[in-house]
């Protein structure tokens, strides 16, 4: 008797594309971080950009905040290691919307706004009061 095992074909080509939402379990850390940069004030970001000057067409800040973040939270600090994971793990894969700026760019991203990355500590702070994660003074 033959073993009938379920259906298995690595060169199958899809139809449709997945949707991005659905690579990733409910719950995902991933999308803790997407919904609290979400809600986070992101102007100073922004206003950077506001000026104009000749460049190439920015990544969008929070999009770029996204990745950093989850990056730290996962113990990926190194912006080669974070850019070559963008292409390898599916959270950052679905953090970035299939964007995938080069380690140069998150490099830079960081030196350009590490001002405005470290006055986002405040409002994560206040967001986690918020939820009762935080109590003053802990």
């Amino acid at each position: 008797m033959p073993i009938s095992y379920l259906p298995y074909e690595p060169q199958q080509q899809r139809l449709l594309p997945d949707a991005l939402q659905d690579w990733l379990p409910e719950g995902h850390l991933a999308y803790f971080i997407s919904d609290s940069v979400d809600s986070l004030d992101l102007s100073a970001f922004h206003a950077r950009y506001a000026k104009g000057g000749p460049r190439n067409q920015p990544f969008h800040p929070a999009m770029m905040v996204k990745v950093l973040i989850y990056g730290y939270a996962t113990g990926t600090f190194s912006s080669r290691k974070l850019a070559a994971k963008l292409h390898e793990d599916v959270a950052l894969r679905v953090l970035a919307a299939e964007n995938y700026p080069a380690h140069r760019t998150l490099s830079d991203f960081r030196a350009l706004h590490l001002e405005e990355l470290a006055a986002l500590f405040v409002q994560v702070v206040r967001l986690a009061r918020e939820c009762g994660l935080v109590k003053l003074g802990t």
